[in-house]
């Protein structure tokens, strides 16, 4: 029996990986998860309350697109952080960002670009739903590094001519996972004058946006709007996740241009995830509150502080301008993970498994990337062990 060939190269996932990694060698220590971005700060606690008065509704059918509350609620949050003004048509409420990453290649992602293969650019290292989306959209998937030379952040405009004119989209992840390097203005307003002349969609992926050490992260939305550049090149991508430490709830949303955004949820209503409606109720109800956003934040940046102090002295060390994680830099990633899981307990993750080798290299070969998800006592507990087990 035959399988199709488009996913015949794609590697073991990240996790998968790292058990087979580390999986047969006792840790060192109590065990500290650090290899995955699952925030462990407490949940806003009016929430269940809400879940409770909405309990009858999982003996309905969901909205494909959302409900009017959750809608508005993230119309809302998006006038109150961006400035920008959102009709219900610009926005879908998605079963976790993942869902809308791969959907919306699908859905927007043309068979042909100038009558050849289209190509879909993306950060190296990047979130692995990016390339598996590129390839189930049948596009070439080209990876760009994203380095300290060029700021953590893909050179997009570097690439050749003529592979940018195959350009169907384009992903961006800022604040960006792994490296926590931010897109700022200038970087988007270039970005958006490429997509134009080259005609092609920024899908910005922007799920830890609302975690920072100073200035908040600006918006794909927000430059797009001031520079007034064509809302159908702009693909926004957002979750509660991160933001309101709750991966579990599944909720996230994508907005756009009222054309993609009306593609997108065609392709949903024949695919089928909507969230279940009590769940989004959940979700009106945490988009409109900005309490419990502003407390875990103050809690991440302690554990900036925290990293810096304790690694700052780490040659090659940056603390991340925004998102939670560390990515430091070791001779070798797989051989650190494992020496850190044998010699502390500490389970982090290979940068390597969140990159992929073009001309011969990975550039997070180099690299262990640590979530500083636990609480703050074990975070500081935990980053002293690392420091003395790998930078002693």
């Amino acid at each position: 029996m035959d399988f199709p060939e488009r996913f015949s190269n794609l590697p073991e996932y990240a996790f998968p990986r790292l058990r087979a990694l580390l999986d047969g060698h006792a840790p060192g220590a109590a065990p500290v998860a650090m290899s995955i971005g699952e925030p462990q700060h407490a949940m806003p606690p009016f929430l269940a309350e809400v879940l409770n008065r909405h309990l009858d509704r999982f003996a309905v059918y969901p909205a494909n697109e959302g409900i009017a509350p959750l809608l508005e609620a993230i119309q809302g949050w998006v006038a109150r952080r961006y400035g920008c003004r959102l009709a219900p048509e610009n926005l879908m409420v998605l079963n976790g960002t993942r869902e809308g990453l791969f959907n919306a290649a699908l859905a927007l992602c043309p068979e042909q670009k100038r009558g050849q293969r289209p190509v879909v650019l993306m950060p190296n290292p990047f979130y692995q739903v990016y390339a598996v989306a590129a390839l189930a959209a049948g596009a070439e998937p080209v990876f760009v590094p994203a380095t300290a030379e060029t700021g953590h952040l893909p050179d997009f405009a570097s690439l050749p001519r003529d592979l940018l004119d195959r350009v169907a989209i384009a992903y961006l992840c800022s604040p960006a996972n792994p490296q926590g390097a931010v897109a700022h203005g200038g970087y988007l307003r270039d970005l958006f004058a490429l997509a134009e002349k080259h005609d092609f969609r920024v899908f910005a992926d922007e799920c830890y946006s609302e975690i920072y050490r100073h200035t908040p992260p600006p918006g794909a939305l927000q430059v797009a709007d001031a520079m007034g550049a064509d809302p159908e090149r702009v693909v926004v991508f957002n979750s509660l996740s991160k933001r309101s430490n709750l991966p579990g709830l599944r909720s996230g949303f994508v907005a756009g241009g009222v054309a993609a955004i009306r593609r997108i949820r065609q392709l949903r209503a024949y695919s089928g995830a909507p969230l279940p409606e009590p769940l989004q109720h959940v979700a009106a109800a945490a988009w409109a509150d900005e309490e419990h956003v502003s407390a875990s934040r103050a809690r991440y940046q302690q554990k900036y502080a925290l990293a810096d102090r304790i690694l700052g002295s780490v040659p090659g060390y940056q603390g991340p301008e925004a998102g939670f994680f560390l990515w430091l830099p070791v001779p070798d990633g797989e051989a650190a993970a494992l020496k850190l899981w044998q010699d502390t307990g500490i389970r982090a993750l290979p940068g390597a498994y969140l990159s992929r080798e073009v001309a011969g290299k990975n550039p997070g070969a180099g690299f262990i990337r640590v979530a500083m998800v636990t609480p703050i006592d074990e975070i500081e507990d935990a980053l002293r062990r690392l420091r003395l087990c790998l930078f002693p």
